[in-house]
């Protein structure tokens, strides 16, 4: 279907129609520019669901380097008014995000990154309520003992509701009860990961420079 994109340096949500035009979903709220949206999931109700910890207003880099005017959130857009709501602020750097198989639960990484040692490397969970979130809690922590602290980035879930995080120094499998029970080491970090080929049993992976793939014996819960 039509693919929707968070862009860092113009600080929207927009989706990309079938004949090439862009169409901005959200840009701003109560009136504010948002700090930069990071990562956005669709539920099957329509509404889609995005993420905003301001990475891309630390520096240019990464988008437009400037002071956050909005709290770090995570935000949904109605899928019929089109209207943006503030689900939850609890949450230091809310970045990559999936539901769960049944759509019940969202999961979000949080990220704190390394321009702020002290904060927290964490997965939360919330359940999901109609249009809110409800039941805010860590799901697990991303600390791996003299490796250092896990920063969770992208997340995907699988068919039995493993958590696949792309988090140092690879990937890190993540079970239904929040214990790591896998991990997959590489040579870059490992920023995003996604499930596809014809079986969705292809995990794909992006690096620092490069985009790697494996075969696993599951298969991702969803499209997205």
């Amino acid at each position: 279907g039509r693919q929707i994109a968070c862009e860092h340096g113009t600080r929207r949500v927009v989706r990309y129609e079938y004949n090439g035009k862009i169409t901005v979903l959200a840009e701003k709220f109560d009136g504010k520019p948002f700090n930069a949206p990071n990562d956005a999931v669709v539920h099957p109700d329509g509404g889609i669901f995005f993420t905003d910890p301001g990475y891309g207003s630390l520096m240019n880099y990464e988008g437009n380097k400037g002071e956050l005017l909005l709290k770090e959130a995570i935000y949904r857009i109605d899928p019929k008014s089109g209207k943006i709501d503030k689900l939850a602020d609890d949450i230091f750097k809310p970045n990559g995000l999936c539901f769960s198989p049944d759509y019940k639960k969202l999961y979000i990484a949080d990220t704190g990154a390394t321009h702020y040692p002290d904060a927290p490397k964490v997965i939360k969970v919330w359940d999901i309520n109609g249009s809110k979130l409800t039941n805010g809690k860590v799901f697990c922590n991303m600390q791996l003992g003299t490796l250092g602290a896990g920063l969770p980035d992208g997340i995907r879930c699988d068919v039995d509701g493993n958590i696949w995080c792309g988090a140092l120094p690879g990937v890190q499998v993540i079970s239904p009860a929040g214990e790591r029970i896998g991990m997959i080491r590489m040579p870059e970090t490992c920023a995003n990961v996604c499930f596809g080929g014809p079986r969705r049993n292809r995990l794909f992976m992006t690096g620092s420079q490069s985009l790697y793939a494996v075969y696993v014996e599951t298969t991702g819960a969803h499209i997205t």
